[in-house]
Order: C-alpha cells, then structure tokens, then sequence
C-alpha cells in the first residue's frame, strides 16, 4: 500500500513511542482517502422475519469489489426481538440504545428493523448505498495499524483527527461468517448466516489536548471469536447531528 508522507509519519511516531504488540508481529494497514466513505449499519434481530433478506444484502459487499473502501458495513443486532422466544447471541442492550440514540439524534422516530443507516440517516432504497452520495470531502483523516490477533488479544494503534470540532470518535470489532440455527420465534427452523456482525463497540473515544485521538487498544477476543474472520472499523460522527463524517474497515491480517 502506497502511504503518504504524513501516514509513514504518524506510523512512525506510534512505533517509536507505543511498543504495542501490534509491533511485535506481523501487522496492516489502512488509510483514510480525501473522500468520505459510506457508513452502512444494519440494525436486525434473528428473532425478526423480514430481517434476513437484509442480512444477505448486507453480506454481498464482501464480494463486490468495487464498493471496497467506499462503503463500510455493519450489522448491530438489537435485543429488543428476544422476548419473543429467540435470543438473539448477537443482540446487545447497547446496539438497541444506538439505533435509538441515532433517530434522535436525527430528530427522527424511526426504529424498527431492518433499518438500514447511511452515513447516520434512515435509509431504504433499493440501489447502491452510493447513489446520490456526492464526493464531498470529509475533512477527517484516520491512519489504522490492526495487528494479527494472538494470544486472545487484538492491537491495534493509529491515529484520527478531524476538522470538525464536534466530531467524536467510534471503534467496532466485527466478525463474518457467522451462522445460527434458530429453534424458536419467527424465524424457527431457518438457519440464517450472517457477515459484519458487530461484537464490540468501543467509544466515543477520548480525544487529546489538540482534537485528535490516538488509537491505541489492546481489544479482549472472547474464546468462541474465529480470528480469520475478524476485522475493525473505525468511524467518526458529528456528535450532535449523528452524520458520519468518515469510516474506514481492515479486516484480519494473516499470521
């Protein structure tokens, strides 16, 4: 990967001063473009019957070139299904409180899944998550070093800093190639797959003196996590509208 001038900077300077383990083995890295990417986030349950389809749309980004680094997808599973008979292990109390915190933040009263978010607004077209999107620049700029996760840790560091004085900053954990037997609910009998799940959201991180953030975590991976099939995104949002300024996804490197 060709990186800029001020990139190789940053990666230098967290390597000189961080001595993480993403150091230590081998490691990638992602970049932020001029442009701003697309933030599509997926709310659905296992225990909602129109929710798979939009599931499967959401798992063909991985074979669709041409969206790769233009739009980053992401799967929250809600828990708000589970009291009809099917616990969804996805769901998450705090994915639920996202969706709504986001409709209001969008002054909006929409929550229901699936719900697909662009870039922080409800969104249910049929088309490309890139139709209408101009390419507006994003005035955020993030630089990612993920290491390979050993010994039931994932590093990573890098750097985010925006121009935007009301920005904040999210980390996501995801995994893909995930499937369920579902046994009860809605969707009983069916075994549904999924891709971009998210299973740990990290923020809003604390920004330093000058506004930016430094990405320095050492991310716990629960036992059952299939490390090949891991990656991290990470995005920025204006914290008092909830538009998404810039995201950027790297999947897991190879040991």
């Amino acid at each position: 990967m060709n990186l800029s001038r001020s990139a190789v900077a940053i990666l230098a300077w967290i390597s000189a001063v961080g001595g993480t383990a993403a150091s230590a083995a081998p490691s990638c890295v992602a970049q932020s473009g001029a442009q701003r990417a697309v933030l599509l986030e997926l709310y659905t349950s296992e225990g909602c019957d129109s929710c798979p389809p939009a599931d499967r749309r959401l798992s063909q980004f991985k074979t669709q070139a041409d969206y790769a680094g233009r739009v980053v997808p992401l799967a929250f599973h809600v828990d708000y299904w589970d009291r009809l008979g099917w616990v969804d292990r996805f769901g998450s109390a705090q994915y639920t409180q996202r969706q709504q915190a986001m409709a209001g933040l969008a002054r909006s009263r929409l929550v229901y899944t699936p719900q697909f978010l662009r870039n922080g607004r409800d969104w249910r077209s049929a088309g490309s998550p890139l139709d209408g999107v101009g390419a507006s620049a994003s005035g955020v700029r993030i630089v990612l070093e993920l290491g390979v996760p050993t010994n039931g840790q994932l590093a990573l560091v890098g750097e985010v800093s925006a121009a935007n004085a009301g920005a904040e900053a999210w980390l996501a954990v995801y995994e893909n190639n995930l499937e369920s037997q579902v046994r009860a609910g809605e969707n009983s009998g069916k075994t549904l797959r999924h891709d971009y799940v998210v299973r740990r959201l990290i923020g809003p991180l604390a920004p330093d003196k000058e506004g930016r953030w430094s990405l320095r975590q050492q991310i716990a991976l629960d036992a059952g996590w299939k490390r090949a099939d891991l990656g991290v995104v990470v995005f920025v949002q204006d914290k008092a509208s909830g538009e998404i300024l810039q995201a950027l996804q790297r999947h897991a490197c190879a040991a």
